[in-house]
């Protein structure tokens, strides 16, 4: 029995590499930055005006306490969606779109390079590089989502 591929968008945060799932993400924005919101947590950026709505920019490299280095106006904006919520998530650089086969993807340790498993499908090697694949819907609790 053949097992099946996923596409995934492989993105950059401070040389590490990550992979989410296509189905989970809408579109790519180059950087805008976000006007600031008083009292909310230290990784959300701030909102920018995304097709008319409120879009909520989230910093990933503040979420996962991994330092960038890179200069934010180079950044892409990763519109990701859930159900009826999105949000805008902040990496380095967008590398490619890439079909993994499932049997390529394994379990996630406990903690995959100080990241939670709760975010984390699964690890994918690929070209002698191991990619962290996010699970983008658990990437906000149902807390931080209320907030936003």
């Amino acid at each position: 029995m053949d097992s099946k591929e996923i596409k995934v968008l492989i993105f950059n945060i401070n040389e590490e590499y990550y992979a989410a799932d296509i189905m989970e993400i809408e579109r790519i924005l180059g950087y805008e930055e976000p006007t600031k919101l008083p009292d909310s947590p230290d990784f959300i950026e701030g909102v920018i005006n995304y097709e008319g709505n409120i879009l909520t920019i989230i910093s990933l490299a503040k979420k996962f306490n991994i330092h960038s280095e890179v200069n934010k106006k180079d950044s892409k904006i990763i519109v990701a969606k859930q159900d009826n919520f999105k949000i805008g998530i902040i990496v380095d650089v967008v590398s490619e779109v890439k079909d993994i086969n499932e049997k390529d993807i394994e379990n996630p340790p406990e903690i995959a390079y100080g990241i939670s498993k709760r975010y984390i499908k699964g690890l994918i090697k690929s070209d002698k590089k191991i990619i962290i694949f996010l699970n983008l819907s658990t990437i906000l609790t149902e807390e931080e989502k209320k907030l936003i």
